[in-house]
């Protein structure tokens, strides 16, 4: 596996790839996270495999950018694919409750399910995560914490 990491505004940032085709497939928001998913493998570090993803990112964190134009591997069950593609459809500045995603995707007493997916999608920010919210339009837990999901949709302008 290869990675690069950003140090941004709202925190450190680390992208890992395939390291055959280069291919983004995790975006890790903490540190915590960063030991379980090194464990047994050999990471390199490599800052032109991530140029263009901290670029990007950098130009979403600066409210210069409202979508990703990045290549990236997802592996999931169904389930979460499903999940992951309904929170791309949720747009920049927007929200949505874990409810409404269940039912988007004919699930509808699936929420837990849905919150149990956003827990594990590999690529915060770029599947974004962060736009969902509780029913009752507060915010609800986010692997890189409360404060960062504020800030993240502070950068979007998401009313909540």
């Amino acid at each position: 596996m290869i990675y690069d990491e950003c140090e941004t505004k709202i925190g450190m940032l680390r992208f890992v790839f395939d390291e055959k085709n280069g291919v983004l497939q995790r975006i890790v928001l903490t540190n915590g996270h960063w030991a379980s998913l090194c464990t047994g493998c050999t990471m390199k570090q490599s800052r032109d495999a991530g140029e263009t993803v901290r670029e990007q990112m950098n130009e979403y964190l600066n409210g210069q950018r409202q979508q990703f134009d990045i290549g990236f591997e997802l592996n999931g069950t169904p389930f979460q694919r499903k999940a992951w593609q309904a929170l791309q459809e949720i747009p920049y500045g927007k929200t949505e409750s874990y409810s409404a995603i269940a039912k988007a995707i004919g699930c509808p007493k699936a929420v837990r399910a849905v919150g149990h997916a956003n827990a594990v999608n590999p690529l915060p920010i770029i599947i974004p995560c962060h736009r969902v919210i509780g029913k009752n339009n507060k915010l609800t837990g986010y692997a890189g914490g409360m404060k960062m999901k504020s800030e993240l949709l502070g950068i979007e302008g998401a009313m909540v």
